[in-house]
């Protein structure tokens, strides 16, 4: 991996852990759904690498419980998945809100109620409408800021970092 992609990779992380930690709504962070879609169009493996770290740092610098991790890893999975399927940031959005909105929301039910004692059935209707609302408010948010971005060039310079190393191992494994 160049170190041109490191260091992108490792700013990416520094920002969605410090913005994601502070611009939140209690049980909702939807600056890591803004993360998630826009670092979707990096590629799946990246955008889940940089919300895996993330999560982990956010656990253990600012104390956030592990919801850090079942929201985000399966919405960047999903997100990133939707772009290179549909080439969309809405494709992103939509792999986002089934991620970390329904599937994230419903793995966090069980990782929960072991370090929480929390009634079965009010469990489910805690994170489900945060979780949507946090991929709602991001996404919103995702698509306003990519819009801007997807035309500089600085962005797309980054983008073409990323995607010549897929096109350059797509090239190797057919050799």
């Amino acid at each position: 991996m160049s170190t041109k992609k490191l260091t992108i990779l490792a700013v990416c992380i520094a920002l969605n852990t410090v913005l994601s930690s502070i611009i939140r709504i209690e049980g909702m962070a939807p600056m890591s759904t803004v993360f998630n879609i826009i670092f979707a169009t990096f590629g799946t493996f990246y955008v889940t690498l940089i919300a895996l770290v993330t999560a982990i740092l956010r656990m253990i610098i600012f104390g956030i419980p592990p919801l850090a991790l079942t929201g985000a890893v399966f919405g960047a999975i999903l997100a990133g998945i939707g772009y290179k399927l549909s080439k969309s940031i809405f494709g992103a959005w939509f792999g986002e809100f089934v991620g970390t909105g329904i599937i994230g929301s419903i793995i966090s039910v069980p990782v929960m109620k072991i370090f929480m004692d929390l009634d079965s059935n009010a469990v489910w209707f805690l994170y489900t409408p945060r979780f949507v609302g946090a991929t709602i408010i991001g996404g919103i948010i995702a698509v306003v800021i990519y819009s801007s971005l997807k035309n500089s060039r600085a962005f797309k310079n980054i983008q073409e970092i990323f995607d010549k190393e897929h096109d350059h191992n797509s090239t190797y494994r057919k050799s």
